[in-house]
């Protein structure tokens, strides 16, 4: 995989990438130029905030001085909205936390400019609801997740001196030098000078940061490998913590929160526990922040952002749009739930 991509994924991506910016095509950033979020990942025993390869955070409004702190706990930082998603809440103009979600269907296809019907739908009516996705908001602002919002982290983070993100630096450093000079000399292109605000936050951008984080994620597997022989070697052969292993030492009422920086971007799944068995149990995945509709302040998700501005040379065949959105990896199976056509129950599951 080391060989691959040094050889092979990434002087593609470089070279492609080269030919967008000489034709101008540096369409697609969207949110990523303003806004993006990370839970931070890769890190490394004890576990804490200092020692992730690729730290969290959250960048508002394009200030790349600042990173805040993101803590998926916090009720007033992660929050889902169903202004315009086919979902109910009691008030739809304040958004919950996980812990506090709600997932109730409410499948009701209308708006003066809808058309269609409800199994038939011709035209969506976005001023109504218009969504399976509900709209996950940090401290009421859209974000974008992903590698490129990783990257874009990392960067910042290795440029305010964090010695975990140095390698993520010099690799966008070192990508940065060939699509400005080397690579348009060796296909015979005119030189260019681009900044790295100008480089990362588009489609070629996005799918660059994935390119690269592919190559990261390659060389510390093979830095974990040798650890663990390392480890074996010297008689720690565990796998696993199982000091809570045992269901009776656990608490009859309990809430908690795993996330992970997953390859779309960051995932976290939100549980409460009651008598010893599971209460509520919500997930906020990578493509639910990526693919959200409008909040109840109207701001629009990163796809949606991402298409604006994007010039399309036929518009009846949109392949700049699929473009863009495939830079993401879209998995809509992943952001959305399942129910029958007249909400019937689906499936019973009984655990003994």
């Amino acid at each position: 995989m080391i060989e691959f991509n040094n050889n092979v994924y990434i002087p593609d991506v470089l070279a492609i990438g080269t030919i967008y910016k000489q034709a101008g095509w540096l369409h697609g950033g969207g949110l990523s130029a303003k806004n993006v979020a990370d839970y931070g990942t890769y890190e490394k025993v004890p576990y804490d905030h200092a020692t992730h390869q690729l730290p969290g955070g959250v960048i508002l409004d394009g200030n790349w001085d600042k990173i805040h702190p993101i803590d998926p706990r916090d009720p007033e930082q992660v929050q889902e909205f169903v202004t315009h998603s086919w979902y109910k809440y009691g008030d739809e103009t304040r958004g919950l936390h996980p812990w506090d979600g709600v997932t109730e269907p409410d499948f009701k296809p209308e708006g003066p400019n809808f058309k269609g019907t409800r199994t038939h739908i011709e035209q969506l009516d976005e001023s109504a609801k218009y969504s399976w996705i509900k709209s996950p908001r940090w401290r009421g602002h859209a974000v974008e997740v992903g590698p490129l919002s990783r990257y874009i982290l990392g960067y910042v983070h290795a440029t305010q001196g964090n010695k975990h993100c140095q390698r993520v630096k010099e690799q966008v450093d070192f990508s940065a030098r060939m699509v400005n000079h080397d690579v348009p000399k060796a296909l015979g292109l005119p030189e260019t000078d681009y900044t790295l605000k100008q480089l990362l936050p588009s489609t070629i951008g996005r799918t660059l940061a994935r390119a690269l984080e592919s190559q990261y994620c390659s060389e510390m597997l093979m830095d974990d490998f040798r650890q663990l022989v390392g480890n074996i070697k010297a008689g720690d052969t565990a796998t696993a913590n199982v000091e809570k292993w045992d269901p009776s030492t656990w608490p009859k009422e309990a809430k908690g929160v795993g996330t992970v920086a997953a390859p779309r971007g960051m995932l976290g799944h939100w549980i409460r526990i009651k008598d010893g068995k599971i209460e509520n149990y919500q997930c906020v995945v990578p493509t639910t922040w990526n693919g959200s509709p409008r909040d109840h302040k109207g701001q629009i998700g990163a796809f949606e952002a991402s298409l604006l501005n994007t010039p399309m040379v036929n518009p009846e065949q949109p392949v700049e749009i699929l473009r863009t959105l495939h830079s993401f990896d879209p998995c809509l199976a992943c952001s959305t739930h399942v129910m029958s056509p007249d909400g019937q129950e689906m499936a019973t599951v009984k655990v003994r």
